[in-house]
């Protein structure tokens, strides 16, 4: 790996890091977001730093070059953040049509009582 890259990940990382905790401060961000976010950023830190550990994980696994097994690895995780994200949405989704539904119900309810009130 490069110095300049290996620099250009220590910033972006300490950025990521300062952001997720700014976030948390403000409470735009749950906890649990954030510490994966501020752990992925610890970890280019070390392999930013200690480039060897680029350079044996891509030896083991067969890939030419330390760079591309970080590029390799930055999506991978990404593809599975986005796909745990998904399911995440989805029971969301979930459960927001869930509620509508016993909401609207309740609301029928009400006005149907309201209405055999009047007509008494």
């Amino acid at each position: 790996m490069t110095t300049i890259l290996r620099i250009v990940l220590i910033i972006v990382c300490f950025l990521t890091c300062y952001y997720a905790l700014y976030k948390i401060r403000k409470s735009q961000m749950q906890i649990e977001d954030a510490i994966f976010w501020i752990l992925f950023s610890i970890t280019l830190v070390i392999i930013s730093i200690v480039p060897h550990i680029a350079y044996f994980l891509a030896n083991l696994l067969g890939i030419g070059s330390p760079v591309n097994f970080v590029f390799l690895a930055v999506i991978f995780i990404m593809i599975f953040k986005v796909f745990s994200i998904s399911i995440k949405m989805s029971q969301l989704e979930y459960r927001i049509k869930n509620l509508v539904q016993q909401i609207a119900i309740k609301n029928h309810e009400l006005e149907s009582k309201n209405k055999k009130e009047e007509s008494k």
